[in-house]
Order: structure tokens, then C-alpha cells, then sequence
């Protein structure tokens, strides 16, 4: 064997053997939530880095991939005669470890993108919606409504929006958020 082939399975065997350490880790040690509360203001945290999914470009996984391809295709363009020279096997190596890494990448954002999906509402679409008084607002007070968005049940403290008191049971309209307060119109 000679010098570049023993490159390329030592690149070969790290980055399958990085690999299996990754993938036996992620068992052992999956993702971190992490739950708040303040007095009235539960709160909710998740560690982790990467795009609005998760996964990031460079990342151990792609890294691991990239080195993984590289010594493996390494490894056989260094067996055909035609590019046996490390002047062709090396760059053609990197560019189909780069491709291969770049394969990873889109398959596990894709992955993440339909697994990480929240049923939980977003805030722009609840102008609008109907909700009840459940606390009566006082006059230029803040009472408490309730809504439904996306078949759950949530409750808010809200204001009239001019400053009207509104008794409980009564249906009004959520028209504007402000950070966790809710103003809203009768209809």
C-alpha cells in the first residue's frame, strides 16, 4: 500500500468511526428543554444551534460526512489506473466529498423541517379571531379572554382597545398584540 492510499483510509476510518461515536451519543444524550416559571410567566427554552430547523451547514455531521467521502472515494479513485496520481485522486475526492456533504445537509434539513413542525399558533394570525371575556375588563383595565387557535384552548390577559369595560361571557375581536398583552373590540 502506498502513503496516499493509507491517507485515505485513515480519513475513511476516523470519520466512520466519528460516526459511530456520534450516532451512539445522540442516544445517550438527546436535546435539552428546559421549562421556566416567574410568578405568573411560565416560560419555555430549548438549547440547541443551527438554521430556524436545527441543522447547521458546517456541523460534526456534514464535517463527518465530507471526511467520511473523501477517504472513501479517495480510496477508489487511488485503485483505477486513470487516477491513481494524487493530483487527480485528491481533487475529485474532495469535490464528491463536498457533494456528498452537501447531500447530508439537504436530507437532514429536510428531515428536520417536517419533523420539527409546532402545532402551536403563530401570533400574526390571531388578529382577528374571536375570542370570550372570561375575566371581565375594567375600564381602561385588563381582564382575561380565551381563544381557540388551531383546535387549542388558550387564555390571555387583554384590554379594550378605547379603554371600554367589557363583562365576562361577552365575544369580542382580537385587533392588536402588545408583547403578551391583547386588546380587542367588541363587535
Amino acid at each position: 500500500m502506498d502513503t496516499v492510499f493509507l491517507i485515505y483510509l485513515l480519513c475513511f476510518g476516523v470519520g466512520l468511526f466519528f460516526a459511530v461515536i456520534c450516532a451512539f451519543l445522540a442516544e445517550m444524550h438527546g436535546g435539552h428543554e428546559i421549562h421556566m416559571e416567574s410568578g405568573d410567566a411560565p416560560g419555555h427554552v430549548e438549547a440547541g444551534g443551527g438554521d430556524a430547523h436545527g441543522f447547521a451547514a458546517v456541523s460534526p455531521t456534514t464535517i463527518m460526512a465530507f471526511i467520511t467521502a473523501f477517504g472513501g472515494l479517495g480510496m477508489i479513485f487511488n485503485t483505477i489506473p486513470a487516477t491513481r496520481s494524487v493530483w487527480i485522486s485528491s481533487p475529485l475526492s474532495a469535490v464528491g466529498a463536498l457533494g456528498f456533504a452537501a447531500l447530508v445537509f439537504m436530507m437532514f434539513g429536510a428531515l428536520f423541517r417536517k419533523t420539527q413542525c409546532s402545532s402551536e399558533g403563530k401570533v400574526a394570525d390571531l388578529l382577528g379571531t374571536p375570542a370570550t371575556v372570561i375575566t371581565p375588563i375594567t375600564n381602561n383595565g385588563v381582564g382575561e379572554i380565551a381563544y381557540v387557535q388551531s383546535g387549542t384552548r388558550y387564555t390571555a390577559p387583554a384590554r379594550e382597545i378605547s379603554g371600554r369595560p367589557v363583562a365576562s361571557g361577552q365575544t369580542v375581536t382580537i385587533v392588536r398584540l402588545v408583547g403578551s398583552q391583547f386588546f380587542v373590540v367588541l363587535p
